[in-house]
């Protein structure tokens, strides 16, 4: 009986059926309750061994099992096996399949000194089986970096307060060489997620085509299989680099393969080495890391030739995308609605935008030292940060041409407008620039003040001064009640005349030199 347990009978009926019947592969298979590979099988074992329908009288069951019996495998023991290491080197190199891998080792030895090709492809498979997962995953190189964070965290004490904060270990690792990048941080937050990405662009000394991390709150905002939504500042920054992102699918535990066991690595080979170790800042842990790193990157592969560090060099290097000119700036954005005063606010300071953007809502860019506001991607203002809670940066070009009339006026050139009207006139403009908490405040009243000239002309105003200071009444509203009720040309009490006479003239009154 054939060693798949086929019995003679059924085997004459295959051949009983497809010859004489005339009937397809499945339907045989259907009638005779085999498989169909089953059929092929034996009707290919006949056509090589010349069997034909109907069989010849004095061909019995033995001998036409003894023809149908597929010939033992030739004896492989004496035919070397390729060397699979370097074959699974080179397969990660772009363009590189196992076809071309094959015609090479065919072309290095004679025809009988080498496997066919689908035996060639059989044993690599084998020999890959024996390797551990993460060397079994192919990822060309230059093509992923992986990034996530360790579990664990490492206590950091404060020498002064005693306080201990957790450090977060971030971790990179690229996917053809496992070549790893790790440091220690505060926070998970996203200015912390975006300065590890950067320190480790430059460890590796280039950008990879895609970066994978996991969805991390900080760089990705919403997880979804097929159209994930970054974080605009992290988006800006792999956009930097020019590579991008491509956040591991959710429940999807092959995506997150090669990073957690460079997790992993991490936490045995770095983590557990400082576990008896005590740190009193952040510099101090990444000081400690940092050589530990260099031993896990040239450690000897144990199935695999060479290190980390050496796969690295050999195929990564070289084909790394070149770091930019300079680094990213770190920058956040946020949304900000132009106010009716044309300024946006953002921590407590207000920065001018153009007037005709009134009631806008605008994209703000924050860095450390620069405020820039975009309107459809257009950028329409920019100004040096300030940490002056409740001022103002106001760039001129953004005003009304009203409020740019308004910029002319200064202190100085209002007194010098009262002085020429008379001395009680200067005295009540002085006194309306110095009793409010910044002279500009003053502005306004003394404009509407000194517009009383053109009116009631010079000496009716500076009488109508002198009666308003006589009086402790220093305002534009007394000064004009005084004027349409014709006051200004009544005498002055006699109390107050003497005094009312001579310009007050004391410690607190400026003069107009002084805000010249």
């Amino acid at each position: 009986m054939p060693a798949d347990g086929l019995a003679m009978r059924q085997i004459k009926d295959i051949l009983r059926l497809r010859h004489d019947a005339g009937l397809s592969f499945r339907e045989i298979a259907g009638c005779l309750n085999v498989s169909v590979g089953v059929v092929s099988k034996y009707l290919q074992l006949a056509a090589a061994a010349g069997i034909t329908w109907p069989l010849p009288d004095d061909l019995d069951e033995d001998a036409l099992q003894q023809k149908l019996q597929p010939l033992p495998p030739p004896n492989l023991s004496t035919i070397p096996l390729p060397n699979f290491v370097e074959v699974h080197k080179e397969l990660r190199r772009k363009g590189v399949t196992l076809q071309l891998l094959w015609e090479e080792y065919a072309d290095a030895n004679s025809e009988d000194e080498h496997y066919s090709y689908s035996r060639f492809c059989m044993l690599y498979r084998e020999w890959r089986q024996r390797l551990s997962p993460t060397m079994r995953q192919t990822h060309t190189p230059g093509d992923k970096m992986f990034v996530d964070y360790c579990g664990p965290t490492v206590p950091v004490f404060d020498p002064l307060t005693g306080e201990v904060r957790q450090a977060q270990i971030f971790v990179a690792t690229l996917g053809a060489s496992n070549y790893t990048y790790a440091e220690a941080t505060f926070t998970q937050q996203l200015p912390d997620w975006i300065s590890s990405h950067v320190r480790a662009f430059q460890f590796f000394g280039g950008v990879v085509r895609l970066v994978v991390p996991d969805n991390l709150k900080s760089g990705v905002k919403k997880a979804d299989r097929f159209e994930p939504v970054l974080s605009r500042t992290y988006a800006e920054m792999l956009e930097h680099y020019d590579t991008a992102a491509l956040p591991t699918r959710p429940k999807k535990p092959r995506d997150k393969a090669k990073v957690e066991n460079g997790v992993q690595i991490v936490e045995r080979w770095v983590l557990a080495r400082l576990r008896k170790l005590t740190f009193f800042s952040l510099h101090d842990l990444n000081a400690a890391i940092s050589p530990l790193l260099d031993v896990l990157n040239h450690k000897p592969f144990k199935k695999l030739p060479g290190s980390r560090h050496s796969q690295f060099e050999a195929l990564e290097r070289p084909v790394l995308k070149p770091l930019p000119a300079k680094a990213y700036e770190y920058a956040e954005w946020k949304k900000a609605r132009a106010h009716i005063d044309y300024h946006v606010e953002i921590d407590g300071h207000y920065y001018s935008v153009p007037h005709s953007l009134i009631k806008r809502q605008l994209d703000v860019r924050i860095t450390a030292t620069t405020i820039e506001c975009f309107l459809n991607n257009q950028r329409v203002a920019v100004h040096p940060r300030s940490d002056r809670r409740g001022g103002h940066s106001t760039i001129t070009e953004h005003m009304p041409k009203s409020h740019r009339a308004h910029l002319e006026w200064t202190p100085g050139r209002f007194l010098n407008w009262a002085i020429s009207i008379g001395p009680h006139t200067r005295d009540l403009v002085d006194h309306l620039l110095t009793n409010r908490p910044h002279p500009e405040m003053g502005f306004r009243s003394c404009l509407g003040l000194l517009s009383l000239e053109k009116r009631f002309g010079n000496q009716r105003l500076e009488a109508a001064c002198q009666r308003a200071l006589a009086l402790s009444a220093p305002t534009r509203s007394s000064v004009l009640s005084i004027l349409e009720k014709g006051l200004d040309s009544q005498p002055l009490p006699e109390s107050d005349t003497e005094a009312a006479e001579e310009p007050s003239v004391h410690e607190n009154v400026r003069g107009a030199a002084y805000y010249q």
